[in-house]
């Protein structure tokens, strides 16, 4: 599978295009003013806590309170305050985190008035983006993302991505990381390290032990609320988690974002620093690979699929439903087998939905009706398969007495909803336009003007159902064109242009310059 990534950089933000094949199935928008970004490490200060909910407000300068529930509290909560406070009120030198004592972990069942008793600042990462009407969903576990591993502090346990299979590999990776790592240190061994050595490992284990080092040295002094540490760019973070030998082209139109692209592959990937192309050509670069034909006819309530089959996507409150069709897809003597076909192209292309959508929570999908349970375990087998692509955590269900499939997805943002429809240039969106009988004195109440004021050799453009009403009949019948010769005493050229809508129409000199009324 070929990767791409397509980077437009426009100055309301930057649009991040992800092609698998050449074909769309990611799409992020970063504004340039963004904030509170999933990732981005706060200095919160507590400002309500709600023993009903088990859950704390937090101030963290949005302007709607960030959720705290006490399941997001970390078992080192304790750990957590304390090293806030100590960090803030460091006067001297950063005190060292390898001698930080750490307090005794919280209980699961525990309450959130007894851990954030007097309301208390402390450090928080934003778990969700601000939704809809609710302010950020926070998180006290704390952890900064490396390419190859994932630190957490305040513990020393090492553990290793089940997506590793080989048992020798993940005893590898489990003696070299405990051997490397520093005290106070918690950390996950990403899929990504599979088979990389002692040094590359240590390199990307350092870099985030700097930043945690850069974390200690902004809280310094810090008034809550105020932003600690800014997730990277998208950009970076896509290329993070994502970057591997399937990648073969990163296209970006923006100078200082294709250094710092390329700056940031020399140094995670050096092999992969070639496939950074800097776009400067004159169509934009979104038009010239093809991503703002695919964005249209990806979005919007219909969704065709090659065979002619469709989906209708439909949201609500609480939940998404997609509803397949099989359209004017020829069917033969098997309508068994016509189901189970058309249900396993859909498939594909809902996985791709979800992903390029993002959508999250509930989805239910109304498949058409199968009989036979083996074609409806193929059917879920195939959606698990299409849905390991995505990062997002997210479940299958079986599919239902009822033909319906749920699946859940992980809500970390609002999801991308992007209209295609056009506003009708005729209409205006009234769905009403003006009679063609008004605008024939329209016409002629222009051209009376323009052979007032000494125009000549006038040539007339519409649209060609108008082209045909006003110069039909000809010399016999005596057409509208004719009429106007007779009148006026010179001739009227007419001509018909495809691209006008109904009731457009301009008049053009003899230099083929447009006459502007």
């Amino acid at each position: 599978m070929n990767k791409e990534l397509i980077i437009n950089v426009a100055p309301q933000g930057v649009e991040i295009a992800l092609l698998e094949d050449k074909k769309l199935v990611e799409l992020h928008h970063e504004k340039a003013d963004a904030s509170f970004a999933v990732g981005d490490l706060y200095l919160g200060k507590v400002k309500k806590l709600i023993p009903g909910l088990n859950a704390a407000f937090v101030d963290v300068g949005f302007e709607k309170d960030a959720f705290l529930h006490y399941t997001d509290l970390s078992p080192y909560a304790r750990s957590l305050l304390k090293f806030t406070q100590q960090a803030i009120n460091d006067n001297g030198k950063d005190f060292d985190f390898g001698t930080f004592q750490v307090e005794p972990e919280i209980i699961k069942t525990g309450k959130i008035n007894e851990v954030l008793s007097g309301k208390p600042n402390i450090l928080v990462q934003i778990l969700k983006e601000p939704i809809a009407a609710k302010g950020p969903r926070l998180s006290c576990e704390i952890s900064l993302p490396g390419r190859f591993v994932v630190i957490t502090p305040f513990n020393d346990i090492v553990a290793v991505s089940r997506k590793i299979h080989s048992a020798d590999e993940r005893k590898r990776l489990q003696k070299i990381v405990e051997a490397i790592k520093p005290k106070n240190f918690g950390v996950i061994v990403r899929t990504a390290a599979e088979g990389k050595n002692t040094a590359e490992l240590h390199e990307d284990l350092s870099m985030l032990v700097e930043t945690w080092k850069a974390i200690q040295s902004n809280l310094k002094g810090s008034v809550a609320p105020a932003k600690i540490l800014s997730e990277q760019t998208k950009t970076t973070s896509i290329l993070r988690d994502l970057l591997n030998e399937d990648f073969n082209k990163i296209v970006i139109n923006d100078r200082n974002i294709y250094n710092d692209t390329r700056s940031y592959i020399q140094r995670i990937a050096p092999e992969k620093a070639d496939i950074v192309a800097f776009y400067q050509n004159g169509l934009p670069i979104f038009d010239q690979f093809g991503i703002t034909k695919q964005v249209k006819a990806a979005f919007g309530k219909t969704v065709n699929l090659p065979s002619g089959a469709y989906l209708i996507i439909e949201h609500t409150e609480a939940l998404h439903v997609i509803d397949v069709n099989s359209g004017y897809k020829s069917v033969g003597n098997n309508q068994e087998l016509n189901a189970l076909e058309t249900n396993l192209e859909a498939a594909a292309e809902i996985s791709r939905q979800l992903r390029l959508r993002d959508l999250g929570g509930i989805i239910v999908v109304d498949f058409i009706d199968m009989k036979l349970p083996d074609n409806k375990r193929k059917l879920l087998e195939a959606m698990e398969e299409f849905m390991k692509p995505d990062r997002a955590k997210h479940a299958v269900l079986p599919i239902s007495k009822f033909g319906i499939m749920q699946i859940t997805r992980q809500r970390m943002k609002p999801e991308m909803n992007i209209n295609t429809q056009e506003v009708c240039p005729t209409c205006a969106g009234t769905g009403k336009i003006s009679s063609t009988l008004l605008l024939e004195d329209e016409i002629e109440k222009n051209l009376s003007y323009l052979i007032t004021h000494q125009h000549k050799d006038l040539t007339l453009v519409v649209h060609p159902i108008m082209y045909a009403y006003l110069t039909k009949g000809g010399w016999l019948f005596k057409s509208k064109q004719w009429k106007w010769r007779m009148k006026y005493g010179q001739k009227i050229k007419m001509s018909e242009n495809t691209n006008y809508h109904l009731t457009e129409f301009h008049f053009f000199d003899k230099h083929e310059e447009e006459i502007k009324l």
